[in-house]
């Protein structure tokens, strides 16, 4: 009989890595998805961060098809398994967003949910950024999130973790609006596209993000066909703690809330910066 583990020794925040590959049948992907929290309760994470269409992937594309409310199937069991253990979730989904006129829908919105150890939805993130570039038009599918809403920060066990998701990740305001909001971990669910360089493109970025703002990122990619894969813990020194391939995988970090204190009073960056972050119109 296996030992159970220890919790994380305070301040530390233990967090699970959920590196999943999901389809189109979104009953499968519950019980995917179920298993992973509940991997996360067993080895006493806080919170467990799953990728961006958690829901329902489809290299292909993913589309308005594969939306369904955040009292659907998909939302509701992550709300269960957080109860049952103790764990706060933050994963991919596809939300309904616009239908024509037969009532069918048209767009969707790409959305992280945000839910606590409680099992009450604590936020939703509606993605800013659509990916319409390297040949992909996710705008043809998706209706963009507000610019100017509410930064989404999910306080867990002393640490604020900040989320966006995919190719916001490409855009350095995003992440530093976050830690404006007083983000410590910037969290980025994702189906990063592959392709020529684009798994450098990620692995660089999101070391970027994490000097630039002296925060922890947590980048979370969907394994599977026509993506990358490889999600990574970066601590706020910019140093890679954790680093996956391209394989369906769950793993489990401390991240030590004392350290990444520490990073920002060696480099005060952020006090010293003489520029904010502006929402455009």
């Amino acid at each position: 009989m296996s030992r159970q583990p220890e919790p994380p020794v305070r301040p530390a925040v233990r967090v699970t890595v959920a590196q999943l590959q999901v389809g189109t049948d979104r009953g499968a992907n519950v019980e995917v998805t179920r298993d992973a929290v509940r991997e996360a309760a067993r080895v006493r994470a806080d919170v467990v961060v799953l990728p961006e269409y958690a829901s329902a992937f489809d290299p292909r594309g993913v589309g308005p098809e594969l939306a369904e409310p955040l009292d659907g199937p998909f939302v509701t069991a992550l709300r269960e398994e957080a109860v049952r253990g103790g764990v706060a979730v933050l994963a991919g989904t596809t939300l309904p967003a616009e239908e024509d006129r037969a009532g069918e829908p048209r767009r969707a919105v790409n959305a992280v949910v945000a839910v606590g150890a409680d099992g009450v939805v604590a936020g939703v993130y509606r993605k800013v950024h659509l990916y319409d570039a390297f040949g992909q038009r996710e705008s043809d599918r998706f209706v963009p999130g507000p610019a100017d809403a509410p930064p989404l920060v999910l306080d867990v066990a002393g640490l604020r973790f900040g989320v966006m998701t995919c190719y916001d990740l490409r855009f350095p305001e995003s992440a530093r609006r976050l830690v404006d909001a007083g983000a410590h971990v910037l969290v980025v669910p994702a189906a990063w596209a592959a392709g020529p360089l684009k798994a450098s493109h990620w692995r660089v970025l999101a070391a970027a993000r994490a000097v630039e703002n002296t925060a922890a990122v947590v980048a979370v990619g969907q394994a599977g066909r026509g993506v990358v894969g490889r999600s990574l813990v970066v601590g706020p020194d910019g140093v890679v703690g954790l680093e996956l391939d391209e394989t369906p995988q769950v793993r489990t970090v401390d991240l030590d809330a004392d350290a990444l204190a520490g990073v920002r009073e060696r480099n005060p960056s952020l006090a010293n910066r003489r520029y904010a972050v502006v929402p455009r119109g």
